[in-house]
């Protein structure tokens, strides 16, 4: 067994010991969550149970999550920064709260992996006067206690970004470090969100003797926060207990604990190794990349191409995994633009670009024993990703046509040139600048400084753009939206009954304004399918059948006739929605017109959703459509 299986292991069995019932991981693209393209974190689908809904596995859970960070595709090339990763979580809805948690998390480190405790430092939230919130004295005070309890003098310190280490253990930073919210600091977050105080815990890999440490330590002292690649944090605690209101925070109905840890980082920790790029998380892909090359991955200049390429490709194929393929919009583009990334990164070590197909194998090998599916899907992703490589070529030629038609207009080459090529060809910046030095052209000054504007100004812009979509989602439980949840079962079973059996959810996307819902089908709908298909999803509205919501095994759902997206990622215990009674009988006899396992919100009864139109149906991968659904205007 790799250190990596052992160290997931381990983590899950020991919240198994602690009455945890352990969850699969959701999928890498949330189900019927538009507020975000990829699940970047454990907590996105527990939402709805720090509010008070009940779990169908209890009060306690834990798992190891597959998560995907697209803002993250910039960092990765120094030696911690990847897009894709497992999070270790564990949760308490309402049950135990941080003395348990600080308890558990510590014994986890220290007593289960028998990471020294001495290399462990942590941070506490300071407080906020203005919010009411205050300084969390009661978890630093927890944290004395049990590193005295082996041993280790934990002095509390204040203000490290300015003290500095002064030989201490616990150290209290303000809300920019220690305060949690899927938006952010407080300021920042909607009303309604939920968010609180975290503590951190960090793993000190010793003083770094580099250039950058030494210049930035010329002008600020080091502390578990710093930069400098000394520490790595490894986990952190949320003490998710507050609500924004517009008058302020208030407490919620109960106290929630939601705890997530880098596998790959705490793995570094326990191999004591500062490079997650040399821990078995990577090593075997880093090896398969060496032998392609003369080049050697200890070569400064060159590790940043081989920690792009291995991260990049690691994170496509498990994103093809869970069916995301390669296209223009959406999460396809954003695993289009990794795969590119990762084949313009094969040029600057010599590597042809097909060659990257060989390390699949490399990735299902790291994670197989995990996630067996991985092994069958192998031969597909592969084909999938060759087929990329040749759409590449074809686009690479195109980009660097127009680099040349664009210079030829212009000696001096800038960063508007740089972004545009970026966003148009996907050229990352740093190919642009090497093709404009080997062309010996003039460079515009602070090319990098304007080139990082540019861009941050564009995702400014998006992000803007992505909040109107922030209430929506499995964490937005408002009317329409939960009347478009229901929807989607309606929809899926009348295009079962339309379209046959090998009709198979694919995806959906729910706002408050319209349903999208991707199922599997070779071809266009007939006007008379389309017909059919509204007709039936009306009717069973206008019969006002009951929406009945059982909680029972997962194993005994299925057997039942219910249908799930993504099935593996259910835990033992499911919800089952089943809705109505069908008059005349499906095509299999059964007495419903359907059954799904579904953790999101629905109506009580179909009566109350109103009549609803089947508008656009289009093709957007080989054998899946999309077609969108909009309640009649009264």
């Amino acid at each position: 067994m790799s250190d990596l299986s052992f160290v997931r292991q381990q983590y899950l069995n020991y919240f198994k010991s602690l009455d945890h019932k352990i969850v699969p991981s959701a999928p890498l693209v949330p189900e019927n969550d538009p507020s975000t393209l990829f699940t970047s974190a454990g907590m996105q689908s527990m939402i709805p149970y720090f509010f008070g809904a009940a779990h169908p596995e209890g009060k306690r859970v834990a798992n190891s999550q597959k998560c995907f960070r697209a803002d993250d595709i910039e960092e990765v090339g120094d030696n911690r920064h990847t897009t894709f990763f497992e999070m270790l979580g564990n949760w308490s809805f309402g049950d135990y709260f941080k003395k348990e948690q600080i308890t558990f998390v510590f014994n986890f480190l220290v007593k289960e992996l028998k990471l020294d405790p001495k290399k462990l430092y942590v941070s506490c939230f300071s407080g906020n006067k203005e919010l009411g919130i205050e300084r969390d004295n009661e978890a630093a005070e927890l944290w004395q206690e049990l590193f005295q309890s082996v041993g280790v003098e934990a002095k509390i310190i204040d203000n490290p970004e300015e003290a500095g280490l002064q030989d201490g253990k616990i150290y209290f930073y303000g809300e920019k470090k220690n305060w949690w919210s899927r938006s952010g600091v407080p300021v920042n977050m909607p009303v309604g969100e939920p968010g609180g105080p975290d503590s951190e815990i960090f793993y000190d890999f010793g003083e770094q003797d580099s250039d950058l440490a030494r210049a930035m330590h010329a002008e600020n002292p080091c502390h578990i926060n710093c930069d400098c690649g000394r520490f790595l944090e490894i986990g952190n605690s949320v003490f998710m207990q507050y609500q924004k209101t517009n008058s302020g925070f208030v407490p919620l109905a109960q106290a929630n604990i939601d705890f997530g840890g880098g596998l790959g980082r705490i793995l570094a920790a326990y191999q004591n190794q500062p490079d997650v790029f040399k821990t078995d998380a990577f090593l075997p892909l880093i090896e398969k990349i060496q032998s392609f090359t003369s080049f050697s991955y200890d070569d400064q200049d060159k590790q940043k191409y081989f920690r792009v390429i291995a991260d990049h490709m690691k994170a496509a194929v498990m994103l093809m995994s869970d069916g995301v393929f390669p296209s223009s919009k959406e999460q396809g583009y954003v695993l289009r633009r990794l795969l590119r990334r990762a084949l313009r990164q094969a040029a600057y070590l010599e590597i042809k670009q097909e060659t990257l197909v060989e390390l699949v194998p490399s990735v299902v090998e790291i994670y197989a024993d995990f996630y067996p599916q991985l092994k069958e899907q192998q031969a597909k992703i592969s084909q999938v990703l060759a087929d990329e490589q040749k759409k590449f070529s074809r686009s690479l030629s195109k980009g660097l046509k127009e680099f040349e038609k664009m210079l030829a207009q212009k000696s001096l080459f800038t960063a508007e040139i740089a972004f545009y090529l970026y966003e148009s060809f996907g050229f990352p910046f740093e190919l642009s600048l090497e093709e404009a030095k080997n062309r010996s052209l003039q460079i515009e000054e602070k090319i990098e400084e304007k080139y990082q504007s540019k861009k941050t100004f564009h995702s400014l812009n998006s992000k803007q753009g992505s909040q109107a979509q922030f209430k929506s989602g499995l964490a937005d439980q408002g009317e329409m939206t939960t009347k478009y949840h229901t929807v989607t079962h309606l929809l899926h079973a009348a295009l079962r009954q339309v379209l046959g059996d090998s009709v198979e959810q694919k995806g959906s996307n729910i706002t408050a304004e319209r349903l999208r819902f991707d199922f599997s089908h070779p071809k266009a709908l007939t006007a008379v399918e389309k017909a059919n298909v509204e007709s039936l999803i009306n009717e069973w509205i206008k019969a006002d059948f009951e929406v009945d919501k059982q909680i029972m095994p997962k194993s005994e759902a299925l057997k039942t006739g219910a249908v799930a997206l993504f099935i593996d990622k259910y835990p033992d215990i499911v919800n089952v929605y089943s809705i109505g009674k069908n008059p005349s009988g499906n095509k299999k006899g059964e007495d419903f017109i359907s059954r799904e396992l579904c953790s999101g919100p629905h109506v009580e009864r179909t009566g109350v959703i109103g009549e609803i139109t089947l508008t656009k149906e289009k093709a957007v991968a080989d054998g899946i459509r999309r077609i969108y659904a909009l309640q009649k205007s009264a």
